[in-house]
């Protein structure tokens, strides 16, 4: 059974996700292919587009890495490289961002299967939905990481849930105690829209 990550590790990775950060464009530069965990931030319109008071100091969304901070972080949640093709439907931070930003960038919501219409809660989105949602993301977004160090007697997972206790960043919804509310009637709202698909091209 792993042991609880000491306080010296939770200081640590708090420590760097409050430090130097990147554009996602630059971030492919800098972003290692490690395990770790990673805080998406915004600048002040990003805030005010998502309906938040801006405090541009924190992060929006802290999340894990299991095997790569590239993998999961920019290619599944921000599709940073031009040749990965952005997926709402397979990334919940992208379906949170997209519930907010809903009327602000004009997102439907539809199944992520079209040919087979199922798990409506992890919607994708209308076509040109997530080609807007990427521009906005990487106009309006940085990021941070902290690689985790390779040997370890800890879950990346209870650092993650520390860190995140630690920030409370809106737009965890998961281990955050200060969930927002809007935002879950918001995702609800968007798995009733492509739940609607169905009835309505069938």
């Amino acid at each position: 059974m792993p042991l609880p990550p000491g306080l010296d590790v939770i200081e640590d990775a708090i420590a760097m996700l409050t430090g130097e950060r990147w554009s996602i464009v630059d971030a492919t530069k800098h972003v290692p292919s490690r395990p770790g965990l990673y805080a998406i931030y915004g600048d002040e319109t990003a805030w005010r587009n998502l309906g938040l008071e801006p405090r541009i100091e924190l992060p929006l969304y802290v999340g894990k890495a299991e095997d790569s901070l590239v993998t999961r972080e920019l290619n599944g949640h921000f599709a940073a490289s031009p040749d990965i093709a952005p997926r709402t439907g397979s990334s919940t931070v992208r379906r949170s961002f997209a519930a907010l930003l809903r009327n602000v960038l004009d997102l439907r919501a539809v199944p992520r299967n079209l040919s087979r219409p199922a798990h409506f809660p992890n919607y994708a989105l209308a076509e040109g939905g997530d080609a807007r949602l990427n521009v906005w993301m990487h106009e309006r977004l940085s990021l941070a990481v902290w690689p985790a160090p390779p040997a370890r007697d800890w879950s990346l997972v209870d650092v993650e849930t520390a860190v995140i206790h630690h920030f409370t960043p809106p737009i965890n919804i998961s281990k955050n105690p200060r969930k927002l509310a809007r935002l879950s009637h918001a995702r609800a709202a968007m798995a009733a829209e492509a739940s609607k698909w169905r009835t309505e091209t069938s």
